[in-house]
């Protein structure tokens, strides 16, 4: 199914380094973003205990923070809303095995005189566990990196390897700023988004490189811009759609799909944006960039295919019995 047709390729890469520029600064403004504002770590990664409230009428904040904080135990907590008014979310980085007695009940006995509640939850990660898990989390992303860039250099060439973790790495940052400037709550479903993002990614990259390497073989053109205009035109309907498609679908698990999967609905949602946009505005030009030549690649090509007919002649003379 084709969205768009058009009679000549889409000039795009003669705007590549308007687009790079964009790309740089939405890059430095989310690295400047993480250095110094920082993530919001959850529970998983910051350690402590979060207890989920729920109360039969709209939950008095005010008074549940003076309750709690009035136990020095608890100084440090953090209480805000969770999805409605009804429903609150109490964190600390105090736990069950610090105090030696339950956190559920302790709570209960604090928020005594607040309303009619019900304790829904209590979660608990310890310190330790949390930045454990952050290192592992953070490994977890750069050996993907790695596996992605070797995959690519086997299966296209060391350009477009590079091309493509350099689009991926482009499309984490930026999710990554989003993430820290919306202040989202940074925990393993978040971790798990952005290693989504990056197969998302990758997925486009390499269906658009796919075609501008069939495009390079096939096309009497020798300009590697003018190769690369041509493919991404062929692809921009399957790519529209597709990205459409998860987009509407990520969507509406993050206007209905509730406050828990909030923040992995909200970074995906950025990631498809920015991956569909790296893909043809980024990974393409960065190929340009780093000095592709179309020449040499035809060549290589040819003597691929040499090689491969002399091989197959060898087989047919040795299946005869000539050689």
């Amino acid at each position: 199914m084709e969205i768009f047709k058009y009679d000549k390729p889409i000039p795009l890469m003669s705007k590549a380094k308007r687009f790079g520029i964009l790309s740089v600064t939405l890059v430095l403004i989310s690295l400047a973003l993480i250095f110094t504002k920082g993530f919001n770590y959850g529970l998983d990664f910051a350690g402590g205990t979060l207890v989920q409230v729920h109360y039969e009428k709209k939950a008095p904040i005010d008074k549940i923070r003076k309750a709690i904080t009035a136990d020095k135990n608890y100084e440090d907590a953090t209480v805000t809303y969770f999805g409605n008014d009804n429903e609150v979310i109490i964190r600390t980085k105090t736990s069950s095995k610090s105090l030696g007695k339950d956190m559920g009940d302790t709570m209960r006995e604090l928020l005594k005189g607040t309303g009619n509640f019900e304790v829904r939850r209590v979660d608990m990660v310890g310190a330790k566990v949390g930045s454990e898990l952050r290192e592992k989390g953070l490994m977890a992303l750069v050996l993907a990196i790695l596996g992605i860039l070797i995959y690519v250099s086997f299966r296209f060439e060391w350009r477009f390897a590079v091309a493509s973790v350099m689009a991926l790495i482009h499309d984490v940052t930026i999710a990554m700023g989003a993430v820290v400037l919306f202040n989202v709550e940074v925990n393993l479903d978040t971790l798990a988004a952005l290693l989504t993002i990056l197969g998302y990614s990758l997925n486009d990259t390499i269906i658009v490189f796919d075609r501008i390497r069939e495009g390079i073989k096939s096309s009497k053109n020798v300009v590697l811009s003018d190769i690369i205009d041509e493919s991404v035109t062929q692809t921009l309907s399957r790519t529209t759609l597709t990205s459409l498609t998860t987009f509407f679908v990520v969507l509406t698990l993050f206007l209905f799909g509730g406050e828990i999967i909030r923040g992995f609905s909200f970074t995906l949602l950025v990631g498809i944006i920015v991956g569909t946009y790296s893909s043809i505005f980024v990974a393409s030009p960065i190929l340009m960039w780093l000095g592709f030549s179309v020449k040499d690649f035809r060549e290589k090509e040819a003597e691929k295919l040499k090689r491969e007919k002399e091989k197959e002649k060898m087989r047919a003379m040795y299946e005869q019995g000539t050689v």
